[in-house]
């Protein structure tokens, strides 16, 4: 069984625990409304009032007019993704990112079932992140991520693979990799509408309107997948990096800058339960020449 964990709205979510006070009214996060600005992610609430993604954030907000419009803030998510994944590896190393919110997972340990490592997932990044995550387990790469998405407020969907026939014949065919606006029409020339109506075409049929790309999205459709878990080897060095605001040469403001350089670094190494063997400073100048200076600690 391969797991998929995911956070879904993904950005609005982290916004919330960011600011408390939000909990329980919608979020929208995206651009700026007066520029055109579009929706990126959105919290349920805000979804089921007709939010979504992809949206201009002027028509999100009309459509849900409790909600709290925020600007996109990378910097916070891809700091919140890095405790994420800190808490994946810490519960198996048999983890494959994919995305600042998500990444497909296999148990690590002999004796833990796909079951039991859900149910520690969505525990632990709860109580560490205060995020919802939800959790899909299939026999299939994108079977677990459809099930993460049909997970619901249960937050754990289970597809046996005797359940995969049944569980994907009455998704719409746009749920199947590969399967875009163009092609979702083009299916739908055929009077196809459904992953189960596809599952029954001919392989000549879908060949001759799809070439390949048909016969592939045919295999989709009656459970197959043949894309393996590629897990991502713990982390061998953490990095940080600061660009100075002006040319001038002020010892204590440089010394400043490393320092805090120094503590983000800490702070990522005890993210991982790592220990550092070697620190190395690098200093670029605007001339592109560079520095760089390393010690190996003692310990």
């Amino acid at each position: 069984m391969l797991l998929y964990a995911t956070v879904p709205g993904y950005y609005a979510e982290v916004e919330r625990v960011a600011y408390p006070g939000l909990a329980g009214r919608p979020v929208i996060v995206g651009g700026d409304p007066r520029k055109r600005g579009l929706v990126q992610s959105a919290t349920p609430d805000a979804l089921q009032a007709g939010v979504v993604e992809g949206m201009p954030m002027r028509e999100a907000l009309e459509r849900c007019p409790k909600g709290r419009a925020l600007r996109t803030d990378m910097p916070r998510y891809r700091n919140v993704s890095s405790r994420l994944r800190a808490c994946f590896r810490r519960l198996t190393h048999r983890v494959e990112p994919a995305g600042l919110e998500a990444a497909f997972l296999e148990p690590g340990r002999p004796e833990e079932t796909a079951g039991e490592l859900a149910e520690r997932l969505r525990e632990t990044v709860r109580e560490e992140l205060k995020l919802p995550l939800r959790v899909g387990l299939a026999p299939a790469k994108f079977l677990a991520k459809i099930a993460a998405e049909e997970a619901g407020a249960s937050g754990i969907l289970r597809i046996e693979p005797g359940e995969v026939t049944s569980f994907l014949a009455p998704l719409p065919v746009s749920r199947l990799p590969g399967v875009g606006a163009k092609t979702a029409a083009r299916l739908a020339e055929l009077s196809v509408h459904t992953v189960g109506e596809v599952a029954t075409l001919d392989r000549s049929v879908l060949e001759e309107h799809l070439g390949n790309h048909g016969l592939a999205i045919l295999g989709y459709a009656q459970g197959r997948d043949d894309a393996h878990l590629r897990a991502v080897p713990q982390p061998r060095s953490l990095s940080q990096e600061s660009t100075l605001d002006s040319d001038e040469l002020d010892l204590a403001s440089i010394q400043e800058r490393i320092e805090g350089l120094a503590q983000r670094l800490e702070a990522g190494l005890l993210l991982e339960r790592l220990a550092a063997k070697r620190v190395t400073l690098k200093v670029r100048y605007a001339d592109q020449e560079q520095i760089t200076r390393s010690c190996t600690l003692v310990r």
